[in-house]
């Protein structure tokens, strides 16, 4: 039985986040700062930052 592997059944789907405030898209950025790698969620009109996309409700 040659079926396909489990992880090439799965959908590539992103869920895109809106901005509350503005309606701009947020988007996950990648920081580097003290020796620690920090992830943030960004608004791309508003500039607003949080910590994930769940926050800016």
């Amino acid at each position: 039985m040659a079926g396909a592997s489990k992880n090439s059944r799965t959908a590539a789907a992103t869920q895109k986040f809106m901005c509350p405030d503005c309606g701009g898209e947020i988007i996950m950025k990648t920081l580097f700062e003290n020796g620690r790698i920090k992830n943030i969620a960004e608004c791309q009109k508003c500039k607003r930052t949080e910590r994930r996309p769940k926050d800016f409700k």
